[in-house]
């Protein structure tokens, strides 16, 4: 399996935006992806086309089973 850790922002212009980290692990729990998002938030990093992030709106982990097809 892999997993993507999504997270959605609000910003300063009330649209949301979302950031995924590809290979995030199964087990990060809610308190973890909190102080992430919270991190970010505090040392505004990101910046958008639609303003700064203001707001956390809401974060997901992805799974999604990768089946490779061999070539021949």
């Amino acid at each position: 399996m892999e997993y993507t850790l999504n997270m959605v922002f609000v910003t300063t212009t009330g649209k949301k935006v979302t950031f995924s980290v590809s290979g995030a692990k199964e087990t990060v729990t809610d308190a973890q992806v909190n102080k992430l998002m919270d991190d970010i938030l505090a040392k505004n990093i990101f910046t958008t086309s639609s303003g700064d992030l203001k707001s956390k709106d809401s974060a997901a982990v992805v799974s999604k089973k990768v089946t490779k097809v061999a070539m021949i």
